[in-house]
């Protein structure tokens, strides 16, 4: 197994519990209405002056929700409108494009793009001439650089003509979504998908040019098997993507209402999802694969690998993303930016979202501006998830205080979690050992200020 990893069958027992992803903190959650649209519309106006008086001259990272799907996986916690009629997204893109010209108008400093991603939903919903529409309008809009281009992928919408479109508009990181190859278990989520829709679309990627592969993997569906997820595995490395994400799924049907389709009974047990899991970091291990935190998984040479070294890393907020720092603005609804010292969320249907653009109003539902005690927190959370290591030093000449004293009560915390062998404390070091990588997140939730002040919120489990 790769030595970056290891598993700890009854470490894991001990700390699963349901835990934040961590791709934003404040997590969305503590977001509140008082920070709406007027507020985001401020805050983008000043951005030019959010580092110290000087213009922001970070590239920007762009994120588009198109949440149209033509069938409901009954997995599904996105954000998603379920529909046959793709007349539907012509409304949509209308909207889209006037959100982003009004965001762009508003914005301070420079409009470079290094990143984009477009999401979902399905985005090969869409028809090719809409797809070329949408990138021209942003285009338009913001000074697209070369970087990377990402597009969530549904095989089963991604013919020929659109996968040739799609890198010839620059797209060099395509996300194909699989999950389980077995019939069984495609049948008990509503989503079939043959094995040779899925490898006809990759090898049409790559035939294109496309420089990244992903495929999305889920462990934890209903009449999933140890066995069975084992030889999707060997199936899906035959194609030799360049990142896995190999995610858990977690039942909430009283949230998403998709999810109540499926038979309860049918899921694997928590001893079963665990070995599930287990064999399949073990197969992706010995295949070479790096894993790199946040479910995620790659080959040496891709570029993620690379940027876990990186102080500055990101996330996006369906992803990782290469390029430290900068902006990232959401478009569409749900989308949630990061601008500054703040996050805002987009409204979450598509009346809401069309009544706001039509008073050329930012489609905005709820925000917060980040405080100091936010920001360091954050800093801390987001090295120990994306580095699995934190400088304390860095720590206290970035934002001014003495680590020991200010986070005195998360140290003693702390020191349970080295005892239990999930990381290593040093006087300027916190280091996530290979038992405590595979738990990031719990120990993440040590420095999460509000989780005791939380009455209700969706989580997704440490590992199982």
């Amino acid at each position: 197994m790769n030595p970056s990893i290891e598993i700890d069958n009854a470490l894991v027992r001990k700390y699963h519990q349901l835990d934040s992803h961590y791709t934003t903190y404040p997590t969305a959650d503590r977001f509140i209405e008082a920070y709406d649209g007027k507020a985001h519309r401020l805050t983008l106006r000043q951005r030019n002056f959010m580092a110290g008086g000087a213009t922001n001259n970070q590239p920007l990272s762009l994120y588009v929700h198109l949440p149209f799907c033509e069938t409901g996986c009954y997995f599904c916690d996105c954000h998603r409108v379920v529909s046959k009629d793709h007349g539907r997204a012509v409304s949509y893109l209308h909207f889209l494009q006037r959100e982003i010209s009004l965001t762009a108008a508003l914005l301070e400093g420079s409009r470079r793009v290094a990143e984009v991603h477009l999401g979902g939903g399905t985005p090969t919903f869409l028809t090719t001439a809409q797809l070329q529409a949408l990138m021209a309008g942003l285009s338009e809009n913001f000074d697209l650089q070369p970087g990377e281009y990402t597009i969530e992928i549904d095989p089963r919408t991604a013919d020929e003509e659109k996968i040739a479109a799609l890198a010839a508009l620059g797209f060099n990181h395509m996300n194909f979504g699989v999950q389980d190859l077995a019939p069984a278990v495609q049948q008990a989520v509503n989503r079939v998908q043959t094995e040779a829709v899925t490898a006809r679309a990759i090898t049409l990627a790559r035939n294109y040019g496309v420089a990244s592969i992903n495929i999305d993997l889920m462990y934890g569906l209903p009449k999933q098997t140890v066995g069975g997820f084992e030889a999707t595995l060997d199936r899906v490395l035959r194609w030799r993507p360049d990142r896995v994400a190999l995610y858990g799924y977690t039942h909430s049907p009283s949230t998403y209402k998709l999810q109540r389709s499926i038979e309860v009974s049918e899921l694997p047990s928590v001893a079963e999802k665990l070995a599930i899991v287990s064999h399949g970091i073990a197969k992706l291990s010995a295949a070479g694969y790096t894993y790199i935190g946040k479910d995620h998984f790659a080959l040496g040479h891709d570029a993620l690998v690379a940027a876990t070294t990186q102080t500055g890393m990101q996330p996006s907020f369906q992803d990782y993303a290469n390029r430290p720092g900068g902006d990232l603005i959401g478009f569409g609804i749900s989308a949630i930016s990061r601008v500054g010292a703040s996050y805002s969320q987009n409204v979450t249907t598509l009346d809401a979202y069309y009544d706001h653009l039509q008073q050329n109003a930012l489609p905005v539902l709820r925000g917060i501006e980040l405080s100091a005690d936010d920001l360091v927190r954050r800093a801390v959370i987001q090295s120990l998830m994306r580095r699995f290591e934190l400088s304390i030093d860095a720590i206290e000449i970035a934002h001014l205080i003495r680590f020991n004293e200010y986070f005195a009560d998360e140290w003693e915390r702390l020191e349970i979690l080295e005892r239990d062998g999930l990381v290593t404390l040093a006087t300027d070091w916190i280091t996530v050992t290979a038992k405590g990588r595979l738990l990031v997140r719990a120990i993440a939730r040590v420095f999460d200020r509000y989780l005791s002040q939380r009455e209700s919120r969706q989580h997704s489990p440490s590992v199982i």
